[in-house]
């Protein structure tokens, strides 16, 4: 069952949770020391992503035959693991996300039961959001982003308020513009099974428009947000223009490797931004000097433009391991 829990967690994308979970804790002054509550409700998250991921492989069994035919992390399609073994993993791994949570309160909790509730509609009829064209990115988006930064100010011992609502709509459209490119890794099975994405009911260029559409408006609200600190904003300005960058290659890509090094790419550059932007909150919370944060956020950022660069000079070099 651990091998199965681990297989289903795809590390990737729980780590990106995690960081948006630990930028909610952040914004509200929390991280100050990694206390036990923190890595509990870090747990937590993982295994609520587990129960989305686990419904989800079940709904999409066929279509993942034809889009991951020899992905280790999709155990129906290997034969690693029957729909029993999932249905056993979702109900487990629901039952630990609401227990460990429940270490931060009830509310944290109840967090847990909601986000439990999303990955069945996204996944599952009747509601099955997953087949609804412009519903599945907004809700993706609410359950990877949404939920694990309102956990993370909870854990903070905080509410919600209106001072999140910029980074909030930061963070949410970032990733929209994002998860909308997923699309193209899957389209063929979408296709045969009649998904109606974004990407084929209106075309690679309107995806990519739409994608560079919320990057830019996300970018706005990022600005905003770090109003008192503009030049934390400049600073993450470098992976943004990295981004676009990607969008734009990916529009002229003309087969199907160079899309995805190019999504792979731009979304590294986008957790750089996540990273570095936790990294200096932290810090600030620390009670670090402004030239301490600045030195940390710049170094940091220097590193993922190396990489960015060595890519563009490199592409053949450069393996493909983004998965969504």
């Amino acid at each position: 069952m651990l091998t199965l829990y681990w297989r289903m967690l795809r590390y990737r994308v729980a780590a990106m949770i995690l960081l948006f979970m630990l930028l909610g804790s952040a914004w509200h002054g929390g991280l100050r020391t990694l206390e036990a509550p923190v890595l509990l409700v870090a747990l937590a998250l993982a295994s609520s992503y587990v129960c989305a991921t686990s419904v989800n492989d079940i709904s999409d069994r066929e279509i993942d035959r034809i889009n991951h035919p020899n992905d280790v992390g999709r155990p129906l399609v290997t034969g690693t693991a029957g729909t029993g073994d999932l249905w056993t993993l979702f109900g487990v791994s629901g039952v630990l996300a609401v227990a460990l949570s429940f270490v931060a309160g009830t509310a944290a909790s109840g967090i847990m039961v909601l986000s439990v509730a999303v990955g069945v509609l996204y996944s599952l009829p009747p509601a099955r959001l997953s087949y609804r064209t412009f519903l599945a990115p907004v809700t993706l988006a609410v359950a990877y982003v949404g939920i694990p930064y309102w956990i993370g100010v909870v854990v903070a011992g905080d509410g919600l308020g209106v001072w999140d609502l910029p980074l909030l709509a930061a963070l949410y459209l970032l990733f929209a513009g994002r998860i909308i490119l997923k699309d193209f890794r899957d389209r063929e099975g979408d296709a045969l099974y009649g998904k109606p994405t974004f990407l084929l009911r209106y075309g690679k260029g309107a995806t990519c428009l739409a994608s560079l559409c919320a990057v830019g408006a996300g970018d706005a609200f990022l600005i905003t947000s770090l109003a008192d600190r503009l030049w934390l904003a400049g600073v993450l300005q470098a992976y943004v223009a990295c981004v676009a960058l990607m969008l734009y290659r990916l529009y002229r890509a003309d087969n199907r490797k160079d899309e995805q090094l190019s999504i792979g790419v731009g979304a590294r550059m986008g957790n750089g931004l996540l990273a570095t932007l936790l990294g200096c909150l932290v810090l600030a919370n620390q009670h670090a000097t402004w030239s301490t944060q600045a030195i940390f956020g710049i170094t940091l950022t220097a590193l993922y433009l190396l990489t960015f660069v060595a890519f563009l000079r490199h592409p053949e070099r450069a393996s493909i391991g983004y998965k969504g």
